[in-house]
């Protein structure tokens, strides 16, 4: 049976507004909407007829989200009504992987000039097939099963649209995969949209190259909606995905690019419209501008099952760097959670955390394994040789320099080694726990 939308389409809601005398609002959750409703139906001059109007609208609401993860007030609730506080981690370097990860400190960054060394290093083909492997093995059925038996409840997918670009794309593939595994232990997903065409903070982590083209150029806008309403269409009717995080830390604090601050809620207003076409059921995620910091940006909550995050590293962990948010929460009665924080000693990890819970925060750290680090739950070794890539991907790159990058680099027989053995290394079998960290986070690090 189809569902229908959770709340009604712009026109109905605005007929709404003038029908009950009052200027159109954004339909609200639980008692919230009852209130609401009722005190403006009791105004109106058609009462009666009205009740009707309100039962439909109540119905349609409970048909759209029964049994899925939705927003109430200032709660995020399960499908039964109950308040959910996450606890999750993210399963980055995945889809997008991040120089820093691989400790390529001075070199490339971003997935597309990680793709460019792999490429210089073992060649076209080799490297494709490097990639598609890693993407393969990366996370697994036992990496999911070890984050449930540790005390999580959810995981954060940060996804590069190349993947979701056609209805059978490698993404669509290795998510319903994880969306099994995840649906067999309970636990929930959120999508994330970490590298967005065009990108959308021009710097390492969409992928872009070097500005957020994404607020001026139409076409790039076209293929988030797009990509989106795809993804959305795909998952419309499975309770195991919590949600879509609509764009990952939009718009950086460099303030040459602030001036795209007041095109962010507009952009999220069209993806939202184009995910409620074919999914009434799903909360969508909004964050601040200024990497998921700014919430200035934002008027009044225009969707009715949304959520609002945010992110912090290398602040304070009190109260004090998140009470904005809280205010937020509390003045908009919409729910508030922490995307991404971590990247710090395991001491101010657990301070964070109680911050975070005493104040009814759901949270999110990152990540969930990296090579080499303490400040994650799971780390890997380094390759043998990989030295060598790390003293390459520090030189002067392009072309312009070929003959020096050549004289300095491992053989492509020595290179491909040296990618075998990486895949041999990030594999689940070869995985440490790190102890501390997930302690830190109040969890169970296992045997």
């Amino acid at each position: 049976m189809s569902r229908k939308p959770a709340v009604p389409a712009e026109a109905d809601r605005q007929d709404c507004g003038e029908l009950f005398g009052h200027e159109r609002q954004p339909v609200r959750h639980g008692l919230d909407s009852l209130f609401f409703y009722t005190w403006s139906a009791m105004k109106a001059p058609r009462f009666p007829a009205l009740l009707l109007s309100l039962a439909i609208l109540f119905s349609l609401r409970s048909d759209a989200q029964s049994g899925f993860v939705h927003s109430r007030g200032s709660e995020l609730v399960d499908g039964a009504g109950k308040p959910l506080m996450l606890r999750g981690i993210n399963l980055g370097n995945w889809f997008e992987p991040e120089g820093y990860m691989f400790h390529l400190t001075d070199g490339p960054q971003s997935p597309r000039e990680m793709e460019e060394l792999t490429t210089e290093l073992i060649g076209p083909e080799k490297s494709a097939a490097f990639w598609k492997q890693w993407r393969e093995t990366y996370i697994t059925e036992a990496d999911i099963d070890r984050i449930k038996a540790m005390g999580f409840d959810s995981v954060r997918v940060p996804i590069h649209w190349k993947f979701f670009s056609s209805d059978d794309a490698e993404g669509f593939r290795l998510m319903d995969r994880l969306v099994q595994w995840a649906r067999k232990d309970g636990i929930y997903i959120v999508i994330d949209m970490h590298c967005a065409p065009g990108g959308q903070t021009g710097a390492n982590i969409d992928d872009s190259y070097g500005y957020p083209w994404l607020y001026t150029d139409k076409e790039a806008q076209a293929q988030t909606i797009a990509v989106w309403r795809r993804i959305a269409k795909h998952y419309a009717k499975e309770p195991i995905v919590l949600g879509y995080d609509l764009l990952n830390e939009p718009i950086p604090h460099f303030p040459q690019l602030q001036r795209y601050n007041g095109d962010l809620e507009p952009l999220y207003r069209r993806i939202v419209a184009a995910i409620r076409e074919v999914d009434p059921n799903h909360v969508v995620i909004l964050g601040g501008a200024q990497w998921d910091s700014n919430f200035k940006v934002f008027g009044p909550p225009f969707d009715s099952n949304s959520m609002y995050t945010f992110h912090k590293y290398w602040t304070a962990p009190d109260v004090s760097v998140i009470q904005e948010y809280l205010d937020f929460r509390d003045k908009y009665r919409v729910p508030i959670w922490l995307g991404e924080s971590g990247e710090n000693k395991d001491e101010w990890i657990a301070a964070f955390v109680k911050t975070l819970e005493d104040n009814r925060v759901g949270w999110c750290f990152w990540p969930y394994k990296k090579m080499d680090a303490t400040s994650s739950v799971v780390t890997f070794d380094q390759p043998e040789n990989w030295d060598k890539v790390v003293k390459l991907a520090a030189m002067a790159p392009g072309t312009g320099n070929a003959e020096k990058r050549i004289a300095a680099r491992p053989s492509p027989e020595e290179a491909q080694a040296i990618f075998d053995d990486l895949l041999k290394k990030a594999q689940f079998t070869s995985e440490r726990v790190n102890n501390g960290y997930v302690l830190a986070l109040g969890l169970s690090p296992g045997k």
